[in-house]
């Protein structure tokens, strides 16, 4: 039997039409397989198109439209990529609000492929070391994040990884902080330098 660490824990997934189907499935059953609740929030009621890369495959529920929620509502998110699923998501200020919410409330987020747009148009990456797609390289470097190319980078709760490929990497330590939790403690320590 699995462990069910986030057992009690509930996830919003963040998509729209054009998600990367795998991106949105794969980390969903590794979040419910270790025993948290898990909710596709989007910009809209009804269903949303998943893709193979450029092949529609099948839809998903939406559970909740984004402005029905906030982030107090739930311990992590999860954004899948796929091109057409941020590009959307980022052009909505209810979707972007958020995102920066749960940045704000240090409530981890796990965002792959070309995700990490919507981390841009929040205003979240500067300062940040992450990695996605490799198109995104200049996006996160102009909005002055330091974009790398790895597997899967972790920084103040923030997980991402660029590709499907890294799906394994990436459930891994999403699991990891979303059992961790909020990251208070890694604020108190970039502030406590300047106390003193």
């Amino acid at each position: 039997m699995a462990d069910k660490k986030l057992k009690g824990k509930k996830v919003a997934i963040l998509a729209a039409d054009m998600f990367e189907r795998v991106e949105l499935e794969e980390p969903r059953k590794a979040l419910e397989d270790a025993g948290a609740t898990t909710e596709i929030v989007s910009l809209e009621e009804g269903e949303i198109q998943g893709f193979d890369h450029f092949e529609p495959k099948q839809k998903v529920k939406v559970d909740k439209t984004v402005e029905e929620v906030s982030a107090s509502d739930y311990d992590a998110l999860l954004v899948p990529g796929g091109v057409g699923n941020p590009d959307q998501l980022r052009g909505d200020e209810n979707a972007v609000k958020f995102v920066r919410d749960f940045v704000e409330a240090k409530k981890p987020l796990a965002v792959i492929c070309h995700g990490p747009w919507v981390l841009v148009e929040a205003g979240v990456v500067r300062g940040r070391k992450l990695t996605s797609w490799p198109t995104l390289q200049t996006d996160i470097r102009n909005a002055g994040g330091n974009w790398v190319d790895e597997e899967v980078v972790v920084d103040q709760g923030i997980v991402t990884s660029r590709k499907p490929d890294d799906i394994p990497a990436f459930n891994k330590k999403m699991i990891e902080e979303f059992c961790e939790g909020r990251h208070e403690q890694r604020e108190t320590t970039q502030t406590h330098s300047a106390a003193s």
